[in-house]
């Protein structure tokens, strides 16, 4: 929990004397604090000055805030006496019992506030911001309290849930006096907390639970009450099923979001693939150069025109795809045209131009990884059933690979490209003859396919680190998307990708991450074994 600053604390004290309608701090005219509770924390004990902080939290008056104000400037003293002070700016000290101002004693020592208590000071700061008229500044307050709680605040914590009206901020006071409930002395009060955990959606009830619930190493319970052992059972029995369907949500979330990323990383092979049978090893570079051109449009953004920075994702998609749609077609009429046919040649040719664009990029851009950073619109998340958080740049990515899908779809089956396109990949000597230009065709799908990886790289730059190796993750994965879809196939590649993407997920918990995809491959080539043509068999009279 972050220590809140001395400007923070006055303006809370504040707020608290005009809400408690105090004219004046530790009054001279009457007892301002409880003698005992002051005290307390000239205690040698740590934990009788931590409850007394606790205390001083929950009264919630002009005085014991100022108290815990004059703990956290470290200008409370303790005389040889016992007596505790505190000092004025003047340099006198005042008697926050009987509001008495007097000289400050010669060997008067200053109360240590050392770590435990500073943290105690925290817990009853986010107390008092349980008083805040802000609802923010409410929420952040019982957020912090599930952490750090003192049992001496439930009355506060109570006090609070009677009048909260913010559904997110009752949710988190609930909780909190839930698990303090949990500390007391009477067994029904304790059945009942441990009953009503059983609605949270929070997993760090689990542990409390367990606690209750399930005996040590040697059998004993720490909770003497069968019946506050059973509820707490119940309860955590309630809990981990919730827990285990928010897992079950996340990873499904998480697995559309990689199977969205495998979509754009392989929609670009699969009409290349798909058209010329090329089996291009620097895809994957292709990819780089999309998020490169992003971070490059970010830094133009930067120098230029900081106003709209947060839209330089918007305008890196079209340099992106003519950067990376410009670079591959200068590959296909520069070297790839040249090996139509001959495949093992295609790929050494390939794969050398991949090795020679990372060294470029490192020459260019150094070997380390270059930051890209999310725009403010695409930070963050939204938190779903049983806390799941669904992070805003992968939500961002699954619509805008659904787009992609959409328009290249589009494209192929709406425009005259795609005509040619769909004419050359089922019969290009047929379509040769009758006048399709197969070459200009080959230049323009291999460019297509470039720049949508490009696009690709645009959306890998928002979810991790750019370097110069970052296409050669996705290319095995592209590859396996590719031929378990069915080589030319939109809709095999859809489908593909988000089965590979959903089977990550819920394999990695179980496997790990390189024993899944080792899983994962063996089960694709026992079905190519099956099923050479893919999940959708490519049609035309070139293979019939």
């Amino acid at each position: 929990m972050t220590r809140r600053p001395a400007g923070g604390w006055a303006r809370l004290f504040a707020r608290a004397v005009v809400a408690l309608a105090a004219t004046t701090v530790f009054g001279a005219a009457h007892a301002a604090l409880d003698p005992a509770l002051v005290e307390l924390l000239a205690s040698d004990d740590s934990d009788e000055k931590v409850s007394a902080i606790a205390k001083l939290g929950t009264l919630a008056t002009a005085d014991s805030i100022a108290m815990l104000k004059a703990l956290r400037d470290e200008t409370v003293y303790v005389t040889a006496e016992g007596r505790v002070l505190v000092a004025d700016a003047d340099g006198r000290a005042v008697d926050p019992v009987t509001g008495e101002k007097l000289a400050l004693p010669d060997g008067a020592d200053n109360l240590t506030i050392n770590n435990r208590l500073r943290g105690a000071l925290d817990a009853a700061d986010s107390g008092l911001q349980l008083l805040s008229p802000d609802v923010s500044g409410r929420r952040a307050g019982a957020k912090a309290l599930e952490q750090a709680a003192d049992v001496e605040q439930l009355p506060l914590v109570r006090r609070a849930l009677e009048t909260e009206k913010d559904d997110a901020t009752r949710g988190s006071l609930a909780l909190t006096a839930s698990v303090l409930e949990l500390k007391s002395p009477d067994p029904a009060v304790r059945r009942t907390a441990a009953e009503r955990l059983a609605q949270s959606p929070n997993a760090s009830v689990r542990p409390l639970l367990a606690a209750l619930a399930e005996p040590d190493a040697q059998g004993r319970y720490a909770e003497p009450d069968a019946g506050v052992r059973s509820a707490a059972a119940l309860s955590l029995k309630a809990v981990n099923g919730r827990v285990a369907r928010a897992e079950y949500l996340g990873n499904a979330f998480y697995g559309i979001s990689l199977a969205s990323v495998l979509l754009l990383a392989a929609l670009g092979l699969a009409i290349t693939f798909g058209l010329m049978g090329i089996i291009n090893m620097a895809h994957g570079e292709l990819l780089m150069i999309g998020a490169y051109s992003t971070y490059l449009v970010q830094g133009v953004f930067r120098s230029y025109l900081p106003a709209a920075l947060e839209w330089y994702v918007v305008a890196a998609l079209p340099v992106a795809f003519v950067v990376s749609a410009s670079i591959g077609m200068a590959l296909e009429r520069g070297v790839i045209r040249w090996l139509y046919g001959r495949p093992l040649e295609t790929l050494l040719a390939t794969w050398g131009i991949s090795l020679i664009l990372q060294q470029a990029v490192r020459s260019i851009f150094g070997a380390q990884n270059v930051e890209v950073s999310n725009p403010l619109w695409m930070s963050g998340g939204i938190t779903v059933f049983g806390g799941v958080v669904l992070a805003w740049n992968r939500i961002v990515i699954v619509i805008f690979a659904l787009l992609v899908v959409l328009l290249v779809w589009a494209l192929l089956n709406r425009t005259r490209l795609g005509l040619f396109v769909r004419a050359v990949t089922q019969n290009r000597r047929m379509a040769d003859c009758v006048g399709v230009p197969t070459g200009r065709v080959d230049m323009l799908t291999f460019g297509l396919g470039s720049g949508i990886a490009g696009l690709g790289g645009v959306a890998l730059s928002q979810l991790g680190n750019v370097g110069p190796d970052l296409g050669q993750g996705y290319i095995v994965d592209s590859f396996m998307v590719v031929v378990l879809g069915g080589v030319g196939q939109l809709a095999g590649t859809i489908i593909a990708a988000l089965g590979l993407g959903e089977a990550n997920k819920f394999l990695e918990p179980v496997a790990g991450a390189v024993l899944a995809k080792i899983m994962i491959l063996v089960v694709i080539v026992l079905f190519i074994q099956k099923r050479p043509q893919g999940l959708f068999a490519l049609k035309g009279r070139s293979v019939d």
